[in-house]
């Protein structure tokens, strides 16, 4: 492929995109594992597989389907006759995401315990089409996180403008509003659509009496056997995964709250700068007040009367039977609502710096709070154009749901997007051990202790490719090739945390770098390795042209083909690297 370039008014310059040929660590591993011959047989390279790539398992049928697979895909015939690779085909297979990818595709980890026990792909406002304020509202882009893997979506439901049936909008804003029923239809077509277990809808419910229960019919003949109700009022543990695949929970606050909460609402409703301002619930100092609905104006407690069926009317008590997981703030302060209670379970909510606040000076109860209850963690109200905050945060704190604008985009959604790549991108992931169990006296994770390095993760970037592919001539550079360059590190506990680059190479549109780099690790199950390509512009910004973030703890070693992502989270056709990881024990 031959790209034009305009030097000045007079003439263009052609580069033609030359095709890198194998690193020098591919030349060796062919040369080592043929004994020097010019083809791989499929034993050789099921040796080199399980020797050099860590691939244990694969059987000599295997080694002889990925020649199949590759001799077709370079060759594109049906009938070989030979089933041997060449230099060039090798180097074809370990650059092919497709067939060599970084991480595994299928769910490994133990499904069979409580949900507590896992980081759920959790989303925030899932209905908003764009900003927090004057986007639309619509289905769309809960479908779209649906097939992406998200497993929390989040529903705000007010009265419609006739008070007689139910909207999902973003309150006292001007988005405009989509109906209840068709995102919940919605969420039933697609919710399982790239992963078997249970999808939580978590309601912000602004509804009176009548329409919650309007809301519980409609939720019942929507769902109906896909509905989670459990037989008693409180579970004492939550079920696990596996119990739950195929399954709809709603987790919202029990209806008597919002009837006291509406109450107190009517003696003059918060300005949206009041309900937004940092100096929220919990944004005073000291904490001593504790708010789970994100509006911040809700004056109510949740006391063992207020749970009381018998005082409700039957009808809201059949809107509060379909609740599987209690949403609710209990009265005093943040002590108080970290406290566990060894009969019930529950779901509490901080806002992003309310959370940041708690860490600080109470980091060990709130990991001791979510060994049991669930924890979700949303974005401060001033995010009003969808951007996200650190979720190493909440993970380090065992904060099952880090809610996060999927609509938005940008370094923090990348992360998000890398965690839950894990277990075969399932959207559960189990939380780390040590984030589970307690030491001999009680004590807990404290992610403030400086620990020693466990292992070391030694990355090498050998080359890239695909972008004449994903992107026009002219698109990096109107005047020449792009000159690319590679930043790789880690993100993770304080103390991981990093970020290195490669050299630039000029003018090349396939670029040749082959630098390794060492990266100390010491919480490697919640580091997450960064890569990002950028063009180097002399002056102006330099340009993006890739992304990808991966789990450490699923990192394949050997030799891989990493593919990359747009600035939004989608997969570029063709653009990827070619890498290999090294784990170091120290």
């Amino acid at each position: 492929m031959a790209g034009s370039y305009r030097m000045c008014v007079c003439f263009t310059r052609k580069f033609k995109v030359t095709e890198a040929g194998p690193p020098p660590d591919v030349n060796e591993a062919f040369f080592n594992y043929t004994d020097g011959g010019t083809h791989m047989s499929a034993e050789q390279l099921r040796r080199f597989l399980v020797e050099v790539q860590g691939d244990g398992g694969v059987s000599i049928a295997d080694a002889e389907k990925i020649v199949d697979q590759v001799l077709q895909k370079m060759h594109h015939i049906a009938k070989f006759t030979r089933r041997t690779l060449t230099l060039d085909d090798f180097h074809h297979y370990l650059f092919s995401a497709d067939l060599n990818p970084p991480i595994g595709d299928q769910v490994h980890q133990d499904m069979t315990k409580p949900l507590s026990h896992y980081f759920i792909y959790t989303g925030h406002n899932s209905y908003l089409t764009g900003n927090q304020l004057s986007s639309d509202c619509s289905d769309v882009p809960i479908i779209k996180a649906l097939k992406r893997g998200v497993r929390v979506i989040e529903l705000d439901i007010w009265p419609n403008s006739t008070k007689d049936n139910v909207d999902v909008l973003h309150g006292r804003t001007l988005t405009a509003p989509v109906e209840l029923i068709r995102c919940l239809k919605s969420i039933k077509e697609y919710a399982f659509s790239s992963s078997p277990y249970p999808v939580i809808i978590t309601l912000e419910d602004h509804l009176t009496p009548d329409l919650q229960v309007k809301v519980a019919q409609m939720i019942n003949e929507t769902f109906g056997d896909m509905l989670y109700s459990p037989e008693c009022e409180c579970l004492e543990e939550f079920p696990s995964p596996e119990e739950l695949k195929y399954r709809i929970i709603i987790s919202t606050k029990p209806p008597k709250e919002y009837l006291k909460a509406e109450s107190g609402k009517d003696k003059g409703i918060k300005s949206r700068k009041d309900k937004d301002s940092d100096d929220d619930t919990w944004g005073k100092e000291p904490l001593d007040l504790v708010s789970d609905q994100e509006d911040g104006d809700v004056s109510d407690t949740f006391t063992s009367e207020d749970s009381d069926g018998e005082s409700q009317q039957p009808e809201v008590s059949a809107y509060k039977r379909l609740i599987a997981i209690h949403a609710g703030k209990p009265k005093g302060g943040l002590k108080e609502a970290l406290k566990v209670d060894p009969n019930k379970v529950r779901r509490l909510s901080l806002s992003e710096q309310a959370l940041e606040k708690a860490s600080e000076n109470h980091g060990t109860d709130v990991i001791r709070f979510t060994q049991k209850n669930v924890l979700r963690v949303y974005p401060k109200g001033t995010r009003f154009n969808s951007s996200n905050y650190k979720p190493l945060i909440g993970w380090t704190h065992g904060a099952q749901m880090v809610a996060f604008n999927m609509q938005g985009y940008g370094r923090y959604l990348w992360l998000m997007n890398g965690m839950f790549r894990s277990n075969g991108g399932c959207g559960f992931v189990k939380k780390p051990d040590f984030l589970m169990k307690g030491g001999p006296h009680g004590e807990v994770f404290n992610p403030k202790t400086k620990f020693p390095v466990k292992k070391s993760l030694k990355v090498k970037v050998y080359m890239g490719d695909g972008w004449h592919l994903d992107f026009k001539p002219t698109h990096f550079d109107s005047y020449s090739p792009p000159d690319f360059y590679t930043r790789v590190g880690i993100a993770g506990v304080p103390g991981d945390a990093i970020m290195k680059k490669t050299k630039i190479k000029e003018d090349n549109w396939t670029p040749v770098w082959d630098e390794e780099f060492t990266f100390q690790l010491t919480v490697p199950e919640l580091a997450l390795l960064r890569v990002e390509v950028h063009e180097y512009d002399m002056s102006e910004k330099d340009d993006f042209a890739g992304q990808t973030c991966l789990p450490v703890s699923e990192l394949r070693p050997g030799i891989r083909a990493v593919p990359l992502f747009d600035r939004k989270g989608e997969k570029l056709n063709s653009s990827r690297l070619l890498m290999r990881f090294e784990f170091v024990q120290d």
